[in-house]
Formats: structure tokens, C-alpha cells, sequence
């Protein structure tokens, strides 16, 4: 997403460049139905330009930051699942421990021991438990929850979207109908451009093929 963004802006600021590029073409001062055009191609490059900053500001505030606070949640879930992981490995080793005394013969020392890791083991699984149960009934939770949570920037990255395309066709519409010479056949158009290109290929700065 932010790459995208970034890809946007720079195709903006590539376009302002350019129409500011030919608006300092010697051609404008010959060619008053030139420099017009130029004129108009260069408004909306701007024009463009400001509003492509504008979406990327929405998006910013509305996709990309909701996006790291979610992010910023995992480190401790995955601390969590951590802890829960530790705690079942002690649990099985005690009770592992249980389970040998219990298979040994009874006898006198070996009761005592059975006693002591029996009771050495009580907390540990209490705690294996606790961790457990929250896991179990926060994971779900979680997991239901990115729905909600992101529901609104979805909602706003298509508003944006929509917002900036509208707003795209409006201003090429308008630029068309300011540069385009009406009743001309596309292929008079391109006798017309390969004749400015001439033009500028003639130029004492545009260097030889």
C-alpha cells in the first residue's frame, strides 16, 4: 500500500515536471495554440498532483497507520503464545516426573518423592491452565475482531479511490476539451503531431539522430 502511494506521487510530480518542461519550450513563443495547450496540460498536472497528495494524506491517516497499531499488537499475542508454550513444556516434564514415582514401587522414600512432585506439579499445572483458557478464549477474539477493525478503512481506501478517479476523469475531460481541435480525424491529428515534432527535431538544441 504505501508503495503504491509512493508510485502515485511520483507519477504526479513526473507529470508536473513535464508540463512545466514544455511550457518553457522555445515552440510556446511561436505557437500562441501551443502555448495554450500547454497552459491547460500544466493546470491539470497540478491539479492532479494536489489532489493525488491529498488521497495519499486519507490514506495514510485512514489505511496505513490503522494498519501499524494492528501490527503493534502482535509482538505481545506472540509473547503470550510464548508463555503458554513454556508453561505446557514444565507441565509435562513434572508431570512426567509424577507418573514415573507412580509406576515405581511403593515404598517409603519413594512415596514421599511421589508427594513431593505431586505437589510440585499442582501450581504448575494451575498455571498451564490459566494461560491456556486465556489463549482459548482471547484468540477467537482476536481473530473475529479484524473484521470490525478494519471494516472502516476498507470502507475509506474506497471512498478514496472513488474520490480520485471522479475527480481524474473530471480533470482530463476538461483538459480534452480545452487542447482538442474539434472535427479533426485521429489521423489528421497525428499528420498534425508528427508536424510539431518536426518542428522541435529542427530546433539548434535537439541534437542529430
Amino acid at each position: 500500500m504505501k508503495k503504491s502511494t509512493e508510485a502515485d506521487l511520483a507519477m504526479s510530480k513526473a507529470g508536473v515536471k513535464i508540463s512545466g518542461d514544455l511550457l518553457s519550450n522555445p515552440l510556446c513563443e511561436q505557437d500562441l495554440a501551443f502555448l495554450e495547450s500547454m497552459n491547460a496540460l500544466d493546470t491539470a498536472m497540478k491539479r492532479m498532483d494536489a489532489f493525488n497528495q491529498e488521497k495519499v494524506n486519507q490514506i495514510q491517516k485512514t489505511v496505513i497507520d490503522p494498519l501499524k497499531k494492528y501490527s503493534s499488537v502482535f509482538p505481545s499475542l506472540n509473547m503470550a503464545v510464548k508463555r503458554r508454550e513454556q508453561a505446557l513444556q514444565d507441565y509435562k516434564r513434572l508431570q512426567s516426573k509424577v507418573e514415573k514415582y507412580e509406576e515405581k514401587e511403593k515404598t517409603g522414600p519413594i512415596m514421599v518423592k511421589l508427594h513431593q512432585a505431586r505437589e510440585e506439579l499442582k501450581p504448575v499445572r494451575e498455571d498451564f491452565e490459566a494461560k491456556n483458557k486465556q489463549l482459548l478464549d482471547e484468540m477467537p477474539k482476536f481473530y473475529n475482531s479484524r473484521i470490525d477493525y478494519f471494516q472502516p478503512s476498507f470502507e475509506a481506501l474506497i471512498r478514496a479511490q472513488v474520490a480520485y478517479f471522479t475527480e481524474m476523469h473530471k480533470i482530463f475531460t476538461e483538459l480534452t476539451d480545452q487542447i482538442d481541435q474539434g472535427g479533426l480525424t485521429d489521423e489528421q491529428r497525428k499528420q498534425e503531431n508528427e508536424a510539431k515534432l518536426n518542428e522541435l527535431r529542427a530546433l539548434s538544441i535537439v541534437a542529430d539522430d
